[in-house]
């Protein structure tokens, strides 16, 4: 890389984050020898999170106790930070602080960007740190495990475009989950691409140790789905309606269907339950990994509609009483 475009001078780096202790002081540690400006935004930590940023170095934007939090409005609080200690960036990596940025993605990234100015954001190869730990974060390793090339949206974890994130005015700080995606919808229309590239990005310690965390994380899936599609579920884009529609045919038409014919036909019609199974295998065969990953993988995804079903249930709940809601937590 030149030194016209060195990754200190081009890129700053905005974390969020919120308790998140050890994995914190990872994730500043991989970042603060490759950029020269970064931000760290708390969302009302109490176990020190503030001091130990500025004890490194870091500027910290704390967020106003009175509003919700989102990681949106984080993110945009960050930028906002960066853009004043730095106006001169070009190029923005965010990242969750519970993540550890690999030691050459930033020049990867802050490249391919350069090379391509139709792209306005490029994000990598997220891994789980600890994928043996538990099912559930090996479940997460394997959502993370994405095709390479032209992508409609990323994660949270992704480099972007100073001026392509400004035209779009940032993030929508009202959404609770779903964020990234439904900037990518907005990017995409702007005439951007979204691009995923061969490169290493991300470990992420997602600390999924027990079935409630899973059905939470999962939960606010479906409610992120619901308001996704609310927001731009209209031809062409239809953003996660195919998602939404899955989550009602699987996590409560299908079971209502089935206790209709028990109640007012025959116990027989409990049979018809058998396509829970059937998807099961269906969605095992088709996929790619190694075998006991397969089933894993297959299992939860149809066991995942039902609480999907239910976030979709608690946004129409939300968006019915005018409610103001809350981040869906899982750890």
């Amino acid at each position: 890389m030149s030194d016209a475009l060195s990754t200190g001078q081009a890129v700053g780096v905005v974390v969020i984050g919120r308790n998140e202790g050890e994995r914190l002081r990872r994730c500043l540690g991989s970042v603060t020898h490759h950029a020269d400006t970064i931000v760290y935004v708390d969302s009302g930590s109490s176990d020190g999170s503030v001091e130990l940023a500025r004890g490194l170095g870091v500027s910290v934007v704390m967020l106003d106790l009175n509003h919700p939090f989102t990681a949106g409005r984080a993110r945009n609080a960050g930028f906002r930070r960066l853009r004043l200690l730095a106006p001169g960036l070009r190029y923005v990596q965010f990242v969750d602080g519970d993540c550890e940025i690999a030691e050459d993605w930033l020049a990867s990234a802050a490249m391919r960007l350069h090379d391509n100015p139709q792209v306005a954001v490029v994000c990598g190869r997220r891994r789980e740190r600890y994928p043996e730990q538990s099912v559930y974060n090996r479940l997460c390793d394997i959502e993370w495990d994405t095709p390479v090339g032209e992508a409609k949206a990323c994660g949270g974890d992704f480099m972007a475009r100073v001026d392509a994130f400004e035209a779009v005015q940032g993030f929508c700080p009202a959404l609770i989950a779903g964020e990234e995606p439904e900037l990518c919808v907005r990017l995409r229309a702007s005439g951007r691409q979204i691009m995923r590239i061969a490169a290493e990005m991300t470990l992420h310690d997602a600390a999924i140790e027990h079935f409630g965390q899973w059905w939470r994380r999962t939960l606010r899936s479906g409610y992120a789905f619901a308001e996704g599609a609310s927001l731009h579920g209209a031809p062409p884009e239809r953003h996660w309606v195919r998602e939404s529609r899955s989550a009602w045919l699987w996590g409560m038409a299908i079971p209502l269907f089935v206790l209709a014919i028990a109640v007012w036909g025959s116990a027989w019609g409990l049979l018809l339950l058998g396509v829970y199974p059937l998807q099961v295998l269906r969605l095992a065969v088709r996929a790619g990994r190694p075998q006991r990953e397969n089933w894993w993988r297959a299992g939860f995804l149809v066991l995942g509609k039902f609480p999907e079903m239910l976030g979709q249930v608690k946004f129409i709940i939300h968006r019915y009483l005018g409610s103001q809601p809350r981040l869906i937590e899982y750890k």
